[in-house]
């Protein structure tokens, strides 16, 4: 008898391997639905909808959630999606969801605005795709919202308030304290880049808030984070590391 229950618990077991091991296929979407190329070729002010999978949340207040979103090909920010905290709860790492709203813009970002969504069956966590060499070339925006890497850039200063060099600032003016954005530049390529951590996103008792309240001009480092972008590449950062 107990050789006929271990034999079926075995059998349940690799059942559930089967079928609880299969992935979603991130780049197949259901009909009606946008490819990214089609929703990268959508004008501004156009309604959209797509199939995607949550990789962060930044933030929720007023029935509101600001998602990091991401499927096989490109990446989707998604502003103040309509949600009660009930639901934004439910939106972990790897949750796929249909999502329909007008696409935007602003100072550069491409996102989703005024948009709802309905959770669906699947999941997906893409690993950071390494960017370091697009710096600088217009392909770097293709990359737009996406989980990216940059190997190897150097910290650079920045000046305070006293005109001093610092290697980060509370606030993009240096106006702020602890609690609020950090930015800081590095140097990619012989060209500089402003790269933030968002409060929202990580706050003051997250490792990475605390890794680039340590930084020192000069230090060479491992960043990443998802593709933001103002008025060129920002990228809101959750992690950093020393080079390897």
């Amino acid at each position: 008898m107990k050789k006929v229950l271990a034999l079926v618990l075995a059998a349940l077991m690799l059942l559930c391997v089967v079928s609880c091991g299969k992935k979603d296929d991130p780049s197949k979407k259901s009909e009606g639905v946008m490819t990214y190329a089609e929703f990268a070729a959508a004008a501004v002010d156009s309604k959209v909808t797509i199939e995607t999978y949550v990789q962060a949340k930044q933030s929720w207040w007023d029935n509101k959630g600001t998602i990091y979103t991401q499927d096989a090909d490109g990446g989707y920010f998604l502003y103040e999606m309509a949600m009660s905290q009930e639901d934004y709860d439910k939106l972990v790492p790897g949750t796929k969801i249909k999502v329909t709203g007008t696409k935007a813009e602003w100072s550069g970002e491409v996102e989703i605005t005024d948009a709802t969504f309905e959770i669906e069956n699947g999941s997906y966590i893409p690993k950071a795709i390494d960017v370091t060499a697009l710096f600088g070339t217009d392909d770097l925006a293709k990359k737009m919202n996406m989980f990216v890497a940059v190997k190897g850039a150097t910290v650079a200063a920045k000046k305070n308030a006293d005109g001093a060099d610092v290697a980060f600032l509370y606030k993009w003016d240096g106006s702020g304290q602890q609690g609020d954005d950090i930015y800081f530049d590095v140097e990619i390529g012989g060209k500089t880049y402003s790269f933030t951590v968002e409060s929202y996103l990580c706050g003051k008792d997250t490792d990475v808030y605390k890794a680039v309240e340590a930084l020192k001009v000069g230090d060479k480092i491992d960043i990443e984070g998802f593709l933001y972008w103002y008025e060129g590449p920002q990228p809101h950062v959750t992690s950093v590391a020393a080079a390897k």
